[in-house]
């Protein structure tokens, strides 16, 4: 990518999945060589800072903003020459939300295949139509082989793009995520890390095209200058941009 792009994990429904696949694109994009990258998490709870914060990886960095101070933040992180950002936000629809989606410029949106996982975006959906914000399904946690999981994709080809690979429900990513790794760093030829980068080379392949789109594709890339230094809860001494995550 030529261009800092911004991708929003968004969803209606609590336990989608949104923090476990930031933290997982974020990393895969990192390892894949489409970094700098860093994370902003929105989320009240903080889920994606605490498991940041645990991480002995110095990649990728973490940037602690809030609603107010987003595009501030946003464009320190773009001077400082990052390539991609991703954000978490709160499971929740409200104007907060409306406002981080509106620096998207994409938004995942992972969705379980059950009634109620279904059932509930709607109000996302609505607000990247009015921000008119390119989105993208991504189903996680599914059952193998279960009927459900085609039926919910098909059902949510009727409302935007389906991202062609599922993410499906195995212990190793709640098991990853513990300690700040992810299913790449425990076990990087298994089936889950190998759903995780057919993931994020759909993801990326779509941000490609928005640079192909606005005529960016030949733009030399900007590396990332110096940044500020903390450590991880190991005692590390890593290079995070932006404040520290509490």
């Amino acid at each position: 990518m030529s261009t800092m792009r911004v991708v929003v994990f968004a969803s209606q429904k609590g336990g989608s999945g949104k923090t476990t696949l930031a933290g997982h694109i974020g990393v895969q994009a990192e390892l894949a060589g489409a970094g700098p990258v860093a994370l902003i998490d929105t989320d009240p709870q903080g889920s994606l800072a605490k498991w940041w914060n645990c991480r002995e990886a110095h990649t990728p960095a973490f940037i602690h903003s809030v609603f107010t101070n987003l595009v501030h933040d946003l464009d320190e992180a773009r001077a400082a020459g990052f390539k991609l950002v991703v954000i978490d936000t709160p499971p929740a629809v409200t104007k907060a939300i409306s406002e981080v989606v509106s620096f998207a410029d994409l938004v995942v949106l992972p969705t379980r295949p059950s009634p109620h996982d279904l059932r509930a975006v709607g109000p996302t959906i609505d607000i990247c139509d009015a921000r008119k914000k390119p989105m993208l399904f991504a189903l996680n946690a599914a059952t193998p082989r279960a009927k459900i999981t085609m039926e919910a994709a098909v059902a949510l080809s009727q409302h935007g793009t389906v991202a062609p690979v599922t993410i499906y429900n195995r212990t190793d990513f709640a098991a990853s995520m513990i300690d700040g790794r992810t299913v790449m760093e425990i076990e990087p030829d298994g089936k889950s890390a190998e759903e995780i980068r057919q993931l994020w080379e759909y993801i990326h392949q779509r941000l490609m095209r928005m640079d192909a789109v606005s005529g960016e594709a030949g733009e030399s890339v900007v590396q990332a200058g110096p940044l500020f230094r903390s450590k991880t809860a190991q005692g590390r001494d890593v290079p995070v941009f932006g404040r520290r995550a509490i």
